[in-house]
């Protein structure tokens, strides 16, 4: 059973050390992987501040992705963008417009992250297990993305 509430409390720990964000999120991701089994890929993508209609990735944990660029409306990230909603997809074959990073990649969520109302960011995790998120995933994970956007 995952004790969120300690999930939770270890990310807020992680957020407040000293250190630069990048730093910070890098670990976060890291932590996510190690503590929550069906966590198998954790990574961020910010909205580029020049391109303000694409994504980009930021720190992550897990496999090498050769998506490191995901424009608005493309993929679940780009879709999660556009709508600023969290989509999570429990068959990610099922899904027309996949990106796909890994052929063990079964089902994903993404969270937005915002300031001021306004898309930052995401936080994107995919799992080897199908139907793997759950209401409380989408919960702790919205509770990080506002932790996250504090510091944007």
């Amino acid at each position: 059973m995952i004790d969120w509430k300690r999930i939770e409390n270890d990310v807020q720990d992680i957020l407040e050390q000293p250190g630069d964000l990048d730093t910070k999120l890098e670990k976060v991701c890291r932590y996510l992987k190690e503590n929550v089994e069906h966590y198998d890929w954790v990574g961020f993508y910010f909205v580029d501040p020049h391109k303000k209609d694409e994504l980009v990735l930021g720190p992550y944990a897990g496999d090498p992705t050769i998506h490191t660029r995901i424009k608005f409306g493309e993929g679940i990230c780009g879709q999660a963008a556009v709508t600023k909603k969290v989509f999570i997809v429990d068959d990610v074959s099922k899904e027309d417009n996949y990106l796909a990073c890994s052929p063990d990649v079964k089902s994903e969520i993404v969270v937005p992250i915002f300031k001021n109302g306004e898309i930052k960011g995401e936080l994107d995790i995919d799992s080897h297990t199908q139907s793997a998120f759950t209401e409380k995933d989408r919960h702790i994970l919205e509770n990080i993305a506002a932790m996250i956007s504090k510091l944007l």
